[in-house]
């Protein structure tokens, strides 16, 4: 081979290489991890801060007396009904998923019964709808047999970040109303604060 092809075709050999190490160098590391392993990678609000929250909320509001006190008045179990959680914090965050974790863990106490969402009865209705046209009389499940709320579940998500010379302080406050639906009575009113420290090299301002 003549030597000025060979200079010719060492670039771009060289530039093939490091074409594919470009490539390698951009493929994603993924390690997979427990669903119920703690992970803070950038400091805003996730799937643990939801668990958690559920969790020590919910476990509060059944320990306190209008639980028992229902019980004794209307020898029943209340049904509850998880209404709107507000996101008012700085950043984008999930309200449904934190809604089904309270969900989730208000069902699985089995201290009250739970009721389907205003968007999940609007589905609902509709389906016995198209069963009254469509379905065996004996297999119809009929209107106006719905079982009505006692009390409804509402709240709101609210932070106040402090930040300076690349460090931040995030500062969660988590607000939950239990409400009365026939008296629009506040039964129980609970709230959970979370403050995240963030340093100078994991953040980006």
């Amino acid at each position: 081979m003549p030597v000025l092809t060979k200079f010719r075709v060492l670039p771009v050999v060289a530039i093939s290489a490091l074409f594919a190490f470009a490539l390698t160098g951009c493929n994603p590391k993924v390690t997979r991890t427990s669903a119920d392993e703690v992970t803070d990678l950038s400091g805003n609000w996730n799937d643990t801060d939801s668990r958690l929250v559920s969790e020590e909320m919910i476990q509060d509001v059944l320990s306190r007396k209008w639980l028992s006190q229902f019980n004794r008045k209307h020898g029943k179990t209340p049904v509850v009904i998880v209404g709107t959680v507000k996101n008012l914090s700085h950043e984008h965050i999930n309200t449904r998923t934190f809604i089904n974790d309270l969900e989730k863990e208000l069902i699985n106490s089995g201290e009250v019964e739970f009721v389907a969402s205003a968007g999940e009865r609007d589905e609902l209705r509709q389906e016995r709808k198209e069963q009254d046209l469509h379905s065996r009389e004996d297999t119809r499940k009929a209107m106006g047999q719905e079982i009505g709320a006692d009390f409804m579940l509402k709240g709101s998500i609210n932070t106040i970040v402090d930040a300076v010379k690349g460090e931040q302080a995030r500062f969660y406050q988590i607000d939950l109303t239990l409400i009365d639906l026939e008296s629009n009575r506040k039964v129980w009113v609970g709230q959970k604060k979370i403050k995240k420290k963030i340093e100078k090299g994991g953040i980006r301002f």
